[in-house]
């Protein structure tokens, strides 16, 4: 995506000292994307030096709200965007159409949808949703705090 999109803010931090890692993909809305998603987030969170545990949430947040995406709207794509702002590492998934009222946690729930947002919420420190502005759909993301450059006791990081 160009800057300036809905996903990616025209300015960022560029202060000394300060990391601009910021990664973003684009993969067809299907339910086989979802697997894809979740290795490009694990290859460029290896590259990153991201602490096992926390890379571990974050491969599965990103495969949460990628399986939200193509399941809960009428999006032919969706675009995530890793990146590692003061401290944190944010995830975002922007569709092409959303439900009206964004994203809804359910706490009961007895079938095996519905716990995506509840993993979501149990492992980041964040989480919401907005509208994606002049673009289509809706831009969803999650933080987790940032556990880059602590042991992760494996060869791999993730």
């Amino acid at each position: 995506m160009a800057p300036g999109s809905a996903l990616i803010p025209r300015l960022m931090d560029l202060s000394p000292g300060a990391e601009a890692l910021r990664y973003c993909f684009a993969l067809p809305a299907r339910p086989e994307s979802v697997a894809g998603a979740r290795e490009l987030a694990r290859t460029r969170l290896d590259a990153w030096d991201l602490g096992r545990d926390a890379c571990e949430a974050a491969v599965l947040i990103v495969s949460e709200l990628v399986t939200n995406a193509v399941v809960h709207t009428a999006s032919t794509r969706v675009v995530c965007e890793l990146s590692r702002p003061g401290g944190r590492l944010r995830i975002a998934v922007q569709d092409q159409g959303h439900q009206p009222g964004g994203p809804r946690l359910r706490r009961s729930s007895d079938d095996e949808h519905g716990r995506g947002l509840l993993l979501v919420d149990a492992m980041s420190s964040a989480w919401g949703s907005h509208d994606a502005g002049r673009a289509s759909g809706r831009i969803v993301w999650a933080e987790l705090p940032d556990e880059a450059g602590q042991p992760s006791g494996a060869e791999r990081t993730c």
